[in-house]
């Protein structure tokens, strides 16, 4: 067994409780896919990460479940960000993570960080009846086709036309490996349909999300980076958003408000990157003892 320093960080917050936690253990990168899986279900977060030196970036960074590794997050990056500033790990406005995804570019702006995430990936499209099954909804609620997206991670961005639709979405996992399937999964693992409406769930905001998840993770994501992301570049593909950058808010039905500010990089017909940026929390820290 080996002692390991870790941080608690509140994702996208500026306060205790909110936005989305992720627990980062310094140093554990090189740590077996068992033991990470097997913190993540101790911690019941949904995810956490584990870093380590890198020879193309900064700072390596590993991304875990509770039941796979994957290769990108957005509020584990945000978290580990965070914490690694507040450990004096950090010189200067500008660093580089090395991820499963590729290399993700971090600006520091006073306490926000951003991220810049991939160019938007575009795939299947997944029948509205059948997305619609999956959340107990009718189609009726479903106001464009849902697509798959990805800037990093890939998930299916499913547009709704109020809050009440919104709030009123139950996850019914008996459709969600037909949704993979059409992504090219063979599980129902990350098939969970990114729920957004137009509408913020402040006055700040531009859109409000949901994210419903599958066991082993909790029953709801507070805040979705990655997913955030990718549905920032769908609704600029689909002329749905005529902000350059917009406030995008998750999490306040549950307690958990978070809020992020997104940023279109190049034209929406031709996007290089997005750019999401949040503030991070560290709400406690200490040490852990893990297996080597």
């Amino acid at each position: 067994m080996s002692w390991y320093d870790f941080d608690w960080v509140d994702a996208f917050s500026d306060r205790a409780f909110g936005g989305n936690g992720c627990a980062v253990v310094h140093g554990g990168s090189d740590l077996s896919d068992e033991v990470c899986m097997a913190y993540v279900r101790e911690t019941s977060l949904v995810e956490c990460t584990f870093t380590g030196p890198s020879d193309v970036a900064d700072i390596r960074v590993r991304y875990f479940l509770a039941s796979r590794e994957i290769p990108f997050a957005g509020h584990p990056t945000i978290a580990t960000v965070a914490a690694m500033r507040s450990r004096g790990l950090i010189s200067g406005e500008t660093l580089t993570l090395e991820t499963g995804a590729g290399i993700v570019p971090i600006r520091l702006d006073g306490d926000e960080i951003e991220m810049t995430q991939v160019a938007p990936q575009f795939g299947a499209h997944v029948p509205a009846e059948l997305v619609a099954a999956a959340i107990g909804l009718t189609e009726r609620a479903i106001v464009c086709p849902p697509q798959f997206v990805s800037t990093g991670l890939p998930f299916c961005i499913t547009v709704l036309r109020d809050h009440e639709a919104l709030r009123a979405a139950r996850l019914d996992e008996r459709y969600l490996r037909k949704i993979g399937e059409l992504a090219g999964y063979s599980g129902a693992d990350m098939a969970e349909p990114f729920l957004v409406t137009l509408q913020g769930a402040t006055s700040a905001g531009d859109t409000f999300s949901r994210l419903l998840l599958a066991p082993p993770s909790p029953p709801e994501d507070p805040f979705t980076g990655s997913a955030t992301g990718a549905m920032a570049a769908y609704l600029w593909s689909e002329g749905l958003m005529d902000k350059d950058s917009f406030i995008a808010e998750q999490g306040h039905d549950m307690g958990r408000p978070g809020q992020a500010r997104v940023t279109r990089v190049g034209p929406s017909n031709a996007m290089t990157g997005i750019k999401v940026a949040g503030r991070g929390y560290v709400l406690m820290r200490g040490q852990v003892g893990l297996p080597g």
